[in-house]
């Protein structure tokens, strides 16, 4: 007997939406939990209508220890320093993580990186949504008669 959920009687009344659902079967088959490991801490950010950003608490990487990849509809985001033995220096307490990582943020449709700033420690990605024209909405006339943008306006 399985006790697998299945969500497609969801998904029968809707075309395109692969996406969700492999975002639902990710979810519930626990792949997120398995990663979610809380280093490093990270904020998102709505910063306007169509603005948003990732700030992420780096202390002790440089620009040359990261590395931010864009794929598709994937950000990720990989630290890595290199192990320094500094003579003559004992640590008695090792407080700050400077262990390698890697993290991946799933991005809307339309989201692009416009940016990245390492900073005061902290690591700021600038993503903005910019929605193609042809992928904005717009009324369909039918049979030859007046079509109505979403504005209200008629087109002839």
């Amino acid at each position: 007997m399985t006790t697998a959920l299945s969500l497609t009687p969801l998904f029968r009344q809707s075309v395109g939406f692969d996406r969700f659902n492999d975002l639902f079967q990710t979810l519930l088959s626990g792949e997120e939990q398995a990663t979610g490991n809380p280093y490093p801490p990270y904020n998102i950010e709505k910063r306007g209508e169509d603005t948003y950003g990732i700030t992420m608490a780096l202390a002790g990487f440089s620009e040359k220890d990261l590395t931010i990849t864009v794929q598709n509809d994937r950000l990720m985001v990989a630290g890595r320093i290199e192990e320094k033995r500094e003579e003559g220096v004992e640590y008695l307490h090792r407080g700050i993580a400077t262990r390698a990582f890697e993290r991946t943020f799933r991005l809307a449709d339309h989201l692009k990186v416009v940016g990245a700033e390492l900073k005061d420690g902290l690591l700021r990605i600038q993503l903005k949504r910019e929605v193609p024209e042809e992928a904005k909405p717009r009324m369909i006339p039918i049979n030859g008669v007046t079509a109505q943008t979403i504005e209200g306006k008629a087109k002839k």
